[in-house]
Parts: structure tokens; sequence; C-alpha cells
């Protein structure tokens, strides 16, 4: 049985370990980073996930393709140059 990640905030570990849920939330990044904007303010509620979306976003910025296999991002990054 899958265990809930709880306390976990690196997207690395989550999706490198097959035993934790993760809830696919990777085209809100796509959808973040379409946007035309200078700057964005995530306002969330503690313990909300603001640093498992900041590490998941770091993660599609640094190419690391291979976590996002089977997530929406796959197929909607340019995994060459970091960016959409």
């Amino acid at each position: 049985m899958k265990k809930l990640p709880i306390g976990i905030q690196y997207f690395g570990k989550i999706r490198a370990d097959a035993d934790f849920y993760y809830v696919d939330k990777t085209q809100l990044i796509a959808d973040l980073v379409a946007q035309e904007g200078g700057y964005f303010f995530l306002s969330r509620p503690r313990r909300f996930g603001k640093s498992l979306l900041l590490s998941t976003m770091e993660e599609a910025f640094l190419g690391n393709r291979d976590l996002f296999r089977g997530l929406y991002l796959e197929d909607h990054w340019d995994w060459d140059l970091g960016i959409r």
C-alpha cells in the first residue's frame, strides 16, 4: 500500500520512491510559466505545499525530465532549455 508523503518537501524524493502517492499538479506550473507578468505571490496557509511546489519548479527548470515521467509536464515542457 502506498504512503502519503507527510513532511516530505522535496519533489525528487517523492518521485524517486514509488511507495508515495503524488497528485499531478504540474499543469499548474506550465500555466504559471506561460503567464505574462513580472511577479507572482504564492499565498497559501502553513503546510499546504509551498515548498513542494517550489521544489517541483526547481526540478523542471533544472531539466530533470526523469522525475516527470507520466506527469503532465513531461510532454509540455522544453527539456532542452529548461523552460516551456
